[in-house]
Order: structure tokens, then sequence, then C-alpha cells
């Protein structure tokens, strides 16, 4: 993991900290998704049922991991 995949995941562990319980509230409050598809799914649900910062925040950290998750499986 590189220093900027730990960035990203940092951001995403706050963002759904400050969203767990308008956006999330149907997960387990101990629940962190690892893998990129639970990120992704997470996001999704920020998207939907969040605010426009949350949208905007989402959708950026979205973007950095389908454009990660795509360099890796063609390797």
């Amino acid at each position: 993991m590189d220093m900027r995949e730990d960035v990203i995941r940092e951001e995403f562990r706050r963002l759904l900290a400050e969203h767990r319980c308008l956006c999330l509230w149907f997960l387990r409050e101990d629940y962190v998704p690892e893998t990129v598809p639970e990120m992704l799914r997470v996001l999704e649900q920020i998207q939907r049922h969040g605010n426009l910062e949350a949208y905007r925040r989402a959708g950026a950290l979205k973007q950095w991991l389908l454009q990660n998750s795509s360099g890796a499986s063609a390797v």
C-alpha cells in the first residue's frame, strides 16, 4: 500500500464516520469496509443519502478507487 492509498483510506474512514448516522444507519457501528467493492457500495450510499458536500467527496473517492482498481487488474 503506497502513501497515497493510505491517505485515500483515511479520507474514506473520515467520511464514513461523519455520515454513518445519516446515510449508513443500517450498517453495524463497527463495520469498516476494507475491500474496494465494499468501499464503493458504501460511497454509493453516502452519495444517495448525503448532502451535496458528501456527494462530491464520495464521488472523488470513488473515482480514485475505480481508477486504481482498474489499473491493478490490467497488469
